[in-house]
């Protein structure tokens, strides 16, 4: 699969997003960062120490599951019962400029239900978005507000986004029909349940 990212051009995307979010919010005081499990959160736990030595102020930072707010659950009902992952919001997001990060935008249903999931914990003052890839194909009007890398790619290819705390390399690559890895959807960079 060709690598369109590996572990220095990762890293320089965060540090850009880094300095964007930091003019774009001036400053860090009410933001706070929630990753979307699985490979959003140690997005997000990168993206707080990085804005930590931008900004000199703690980010908090919190994982967000969004299982049961998928709108495709029923439409596989018959298959493997989903993998439940605890959802962790050690804040309140009351009045916060929350920054939802995640590791792949692709039709925008992931987006959709992880908006539906942080509703329910609160009123944020406002909800940007973070990815590390947006490789178009938008089924809902979804935007991402920050993104580290646009790869343009077919509808039947698969991006995957790799992180050493969960795979053990840094590196994003784009496969084609039947490439991806055991584990990873096709198309989504999410892993299957």
């Amino acid at each position: 699969m060709p690598l369109v990212m590996e572990a220095d051009g990762i890293q320089r995307a965060l540090v850009r997003i880094a300095h964007e979010i930091v003019e774009r919010n001036r400053g860090v005081g009410d933001v706070a960062l929630v990753g979307i499990r699985r490979r959003g959160v140690p997005i997000a736990q990168r993206l707080a120490r990085t804005l930590l030595e931008i900004a000199g102020r703690e980010v908090p930072t919190g994982a967000l599951d969004i299982t049961l707010y998928r709108d495709d659950l029923m439409r596989h009902a018959v298959g493997p019962q989903p993998v439940l992952r605890r959802t962790e919001i050690p804040f309140s997001i009351d009045d916060r400029r929350i920054l939802l990060v995640d590791d792949v935008l692709y039709t925008g249903r992931t987006t959709r239900a992880a908006l539906d999931a942080l509703i329910d914990f609160g009123r944020p003052r406002s909800i940007q978005l973070v990815v590390m890839v947006d490789r178009g194909h938008r089924e809902l009007p979804i935007r991402a507000d920050y993104v580290g890398k646009n790869v343009p790619t077919s509808a039947r290819q698969s991006v995957q986004v790799k992180l050493i705390e969960q795979d053990g390399v840094d590196e994003v690559a784009i496969g084609g029909i039947g490439e991806h890895e055991e584990g990873h959807a096709p198309g989504t960079g999410e892993v299957a349940p």
